[in-house]
């Protein structure tokens, strides 16, 4: 177990905090859109998701999400019965289902990651470019991904 002193511990508090406010920060925006709607953070991230990759399957999008089916089932079911989201019956394998955003899943998902993106962009353009691939680089190490 690494032994961390005040010092360390206090840096690290100040990293917490700003990793808090800096999320809440970035999902104030798409929660309240979605709230108004009546879905959750689960259905943006589905919507992200799905148009990063269209055409993946359910088990596909479990894996890229790296979350349970009985967490996807009821808000995947909501978007596709809502209109946001199309499923169908892969040509190949007929157990499978391929997802892809409708038209109207797509105007909601650019509109909601849209103001993200123009945070990031902003936030990277003010602290510029190494700042912005340390950030990327410690995202990647706390993700559990190569940097």
């Amino acid at each position: 177990m690494v032994d961390l002193n005040n010092q360390d511990q206090a840096r690290l508090n100040e990293a917490l905090e700003l990793l808090h406010f800096g999320f809440r920060a970035i999902t104030s925006h798409p929660d309240e859109r979605l709230a108004g709607l009546g879905y959750s953070r689960v259905h943006h991230r589905i919507l992200y998701f799905v148009g990063r990759h269209p055409g993946s399957s359910i088990n596909g999008l479990l894996e890229i999400m790296k979350v349970s089916k009985q967490y996807l089932h009821r808000p995947l079911k909501r978007l596709v019965d809502d209109g946001y989201v199309a499923m169908r019956t892969d040509s190949r394998d007929r157990r499978s289902k391929r997802l892809k955003l409708t038209a109207k899943g797509a105007r909601l998902e650019a509109s909601l990651t849209g103001e993200q993106r123009r945070q990031l962009a902003a936030a990277f353009g003010r602290a510029g470019p190494e700042a912005e691939l340390g950030w990327r680089q410690v995202m990647a190490l706390i993700a559990g991904e190569r940097p």
